[in-house]
């Protein structure tokens, strides 16, 4: 299995131990952009500093926070198509595949439902257009339990897909997501190009380690047995994400 890590603790210095990751055992990092880990000129040479001195695969989740693909305010919408298209600039060479938030509903998105979905699709396709020049897939992931959250039944992930209609899309399956909407097995039917791993008990967004929660991982990992993808184990920590690397490896 190719297992890479990523660490949801966006106030901590990354750097000061992603190049700890193949000791534990991971063979890639997928780095959050967002917080220390946003992504300027300066953490793009900082990363290039690690994938020069390891082996590590490396895939990027862009920014979310305070960004709405969705919106039908559209300074709001320019702004969050322009800073994820940035990112994806600045990511050029360094990766193959990038995830991104779908859109959520604002209030007056909430009123204009067909807008907002329109300008999530847009947004997308603008995203799709950019990456296609480095040979990037933008890859979306589904959405947790959160009112007014786009993405979060398998029908609009496949929805989506069919509307932006971009060779290089695909879907990110969020496993603890999908267990928090009740829809884990008719997300483990779809095609998805990239997985993200952690554990809750069904109600909260909890990010716990794998075999802490109420994930049946037996069940998901024999659907991940031909998969050749990357799984990403996301944790708040390092040390939690070594313990969930350790459950990974006991099935």
């Amino acid at each position: 299995m190719r297992v890479s890590f990523s660490c949801l603790d966006l106030t901590d210095n990354p750097f000061e131990w992603a190049c700890s990751l193949e000791d534990i055992g991971f063979s890639g990092w997928e780095i959050v952009g967002e917080g220390e880990q946003r992504l300027t000129k300066d953490v793009i040479e900082k990363i290039r500093d690690v994938l020069r001195s390891t082996s590590l695969d490396f895939t990027a989740h862009l920014p979310f926070s305070d960004l709405n693909l969705a919106s039908v305010n559209q300074p709001i919408w320019d702004e969050s198509v322009v800073q994820m298209e940035n990112a994806i600039h600045l990511l050029g060479d360094l990766t193959d595949l990038v995830v991104v938030h779908p859109g959520h509903l604002s209030p007056l998105g909430a009123e204009l439902p067909d807008k907002a979905w329109k300008q999530n699709i847009l947004g997308i396709q603008r995203l799709c257009d950019v990456a296609e020049e480095y040979g990037i897939i933008v890859t979306i992931e589904n959405m947790p339990n959160i009112y007014r959250l786009l993405g979060q039944l398998p029908e609009e992930l496949e929805g989506m897909i069919q509307n932006i209609d971009r060779a290089n899309v695909g879907i990110t399956l969020d496993v603890g997501h999908a267990h928090l909407t009740k829809t884990l097995d008719r997300f483990l039917e779809l095609d998805f190009k990239h997985v993200h791993l952690h554990d809750n008990f069904g109600e909260k967004d909890e990010h716990v380690s794998l075999g802490k929660g109420s994930v049946d991982w037996g069940k998901v990992l024999k659907r991940l047995k031909n998969y050749k993808g990357r799984l990403v184990i996301e944790a708040r920590t390092v040390r939690e994400g070594e313990e969930s690397l350790n459950c990974l490896r006991r099935f």
